[in-house]
């Protein structure tokens, strides 16, 4: 069988190659195999990735079981937690261009003639996805799995999201330092990615829906050694599509990302996950729209509602069948696209074998918690081309709502008016310039919105940025409005005082502002200086495309 390998490793011209190779240590016998990249994100700073050196083993052995000799490379993460709140965020979202980058570089560099990609969480999975889709080789992904959930006091289950809603309830009065202190040292337990439907757990159980990850990837324990298993595993199939010569790009496929979108629906993934996949579909060169995730929306039922939807959080879901139980009433009852192809098969053989659902953790389609999807795309003459909300996280009562707007320039000036007390019921916080050229980089808006929420406020404030929100975000929070400030996007003209109504069911973002008088303010404003006039932050805002777009580089 011909390799891609070949080209380092075959002919006399190759001598100086195979004695660097033999450096490392590789024989005769080894070079004469397939070269497999076990591309790692591990490092000891990001609790989802301290312990993918276990799991890059378990690949290695899986690939040698398979007839492959696996050599391993390593990649960046930012833990979006750790960088939540302060000047860290900005590097977030521009990390996962990075990591697309570098997988692609290491990759090409050496001719490598597979991949397993190991992430666990928020930008490193879509950076690694984004890899795939350009390389065009056979992969499969394994992440490192979810963290268990903590225990509170009272045996309610707890996560990293308690933590931020504890900082608003120790201001408000309502929780004592002593009981933060309590949380702060129990809600994390376990090395994985936070246990909640949150960014990382939602674009690692898509990665099962688009084909490329085999089940289980988004929902088993980074602590089960069931997680091992699933690493050798998925070291063998990735020596399985070698053979059989089935390349990332015929996986990731217009139906994949289809299946992709629906499951998002389905659960209520983070609303990151539309930003995500969009540039994962933009670079297997099948892209989507607003549009697109709009009709997936109103076509799809969710059936699913984890943390911070509701109470349960990742492992409930892996104990009632994980994904392959949501991906089985999807599929019986024609949702999906059956003749996608994975990495273990076609989507209709795999559905053939998923288990029914349980009624609780999963609910059939007839007795969904809502008929349509727990993403949904917002339009109006505030956000033009879009804004996302997830909606199953929204009380009812929120879905309507009229208010005056607060606005800010930054989030720093937000929250010290959200917890200085300034923020009134019925208010809507408006957060600008924060977007993907603006802020640069798209911060998250995680410590707003859960302050709101710990202070009380979450039935009665809304909150509408051209930034973006953690997947544990909860409650009326409207982002990725695009056009953004810093492109002179309508959210640019907003004025304190203005009235903005927002209504969830139909969709609709509009200021309760003339055209003329619109037309006034634009002509007055002025673009705002770059933040960063060096390093990777200029260059990143100098690059990056729309939010309704994925904020891929142009």
């Amino acid at each position: 069988m011909e390799l891609r390998s070949d080209a380092i490793k075959r002919g006399l011209a190759r001598a100086p190659h195979r004695s660097l190779l033999k450096a490392d240590g590789l024989t005769d016998e080894e070079l004469d195999r397939p070269l497999v990249a076990v591309v790692s994100a591990q490092n000891e700073v990001i609790p989802g990735h301290l312990h993918l050196q276990q799991i890059a083993d378990a690949v290695k052995a899986g690939v040698r079981m398979a007839g492959g000799t696996p050599l391993q490379v390593n990649t960046i993460g930012v833990c979006d937690g750790i960088a939540m709140n302060h000047e860290g965020m900005h590097y977030s979202l521009t990390s996962r261009e990075v990591i697309a980058d570098s997988v692609e570089c290491a990759v090409q560099g050496h001719q490598f003639d597979a991949m397993v990609l190991i992430p666990s969480c928020d930008k490193i999975v879509p950076g690694m996805l984004i890899a795939a889709a350009r390389l065009d080789i056979p992969t499969v992904l394994v992440s490192g799995g979810p963290m268990l959930a903590g225990r509170g006091r009272d045996g309610s289950q707890t996560d990293l999201n308690s933590l931020f809603d504890a900082v608003g309830q120790v201001t408000a009065g309502t929780m004592t330092e002593e009981e933060c202190s309590w949380l702060e040292g129990t809600a994390c337990p376990t090395c994985g990615s936070c246990s909640g439907m949150f960014t990382a757990n939602s674009i690692c159980c898509l990665a099962e829906a688009l084909g490329i990850a085999l089940p289980g990837n988004g929902t088993v324990p980074a602590v089960y050694s069931e997680r091992i298993r699933l690493a050798k595993q998925a070291g063998m199939k990735v020596m399985e599509l070698v053979e059989k010569n089935v390349t990332a790009r015929q996986i990731l496929t217009p139906a994949a990302i289809h299946n992709g979108m629906v499951l998002d629906m389905a659960f209520g993934g983070s609303t990151n996950t539309m930003l995500h996949l969009t540039a994962i579909a933009q670079a297997a060169g099948c892209p989507v729209t607003m549009e697109d995730w709009d009709r997936a929306s109103a076509e799809t039922p969710n059936i699913v509602r984890i943390a911070p939807a509701g109470p349960l959080h990742i492992q409930d879901l892996n104990d009632v069948g994980g994904v392959s139980a949501i991906i089985g009433e999807l599929g019986r009852t024609g949702h999906l696209d059956l003749t996608a192809l994975t990495c273990h098969g076609t989507m209709a053989e795999w559905v053939a074998e998923c288990p029914p659902v349980d009624g609780e953790v999963v609910r059939s389609v007839d007795s969904a918690y809502s008929p349509d999807g727990g993403l949904k795309v917002m339009r109006g003459n505030l956000a033009p081309d879009c804004g996302v909300v997830k909606k199953s996280a929204v009380a009812p009562e929120m879905w309507q709502h009229s208010g005056p707007a607060r606005v800010f320039d930054s989030e720093e000036e937000a929250c010290a008016a959200i917890f200085g007390g300034a923020i009134n019921p019925g208010d809507v916080v408006v957060i600008r310039y924060e977007g993907p050229s603006g802020g640069p980089g798209m911060r998250e808006m995680l410590t707003p919105t859960s302050a709101i929420c710990g202070m009380g406020l979450a039935s009665s404030v809304a909150l509408i940025t051209d930034g973006r929100f953690s997947g544990a975000s909860k409650g009326p929070c409207i982002g990725h409005v695009s056009p953004e400030a810093a492109a002179g996007g309508p959210i640019a003209l907003v004025q304190e005082g203005d009235i903005i109504d927002i209504d969830i069911q139909t969709g609709t973002l509009e200021l309760r502002v003339a055209d003329d008088v619109l037309a006034e303010r634009r002509a007055a404003w002025e673009p705002p200086a770059p933040k960063y006039t060096t390093g990777v932050l200029s260059r990143y805002a100098k690059l990056v495309t729309s939010a309704d777009k994925g904020a891929y580089l142009s």
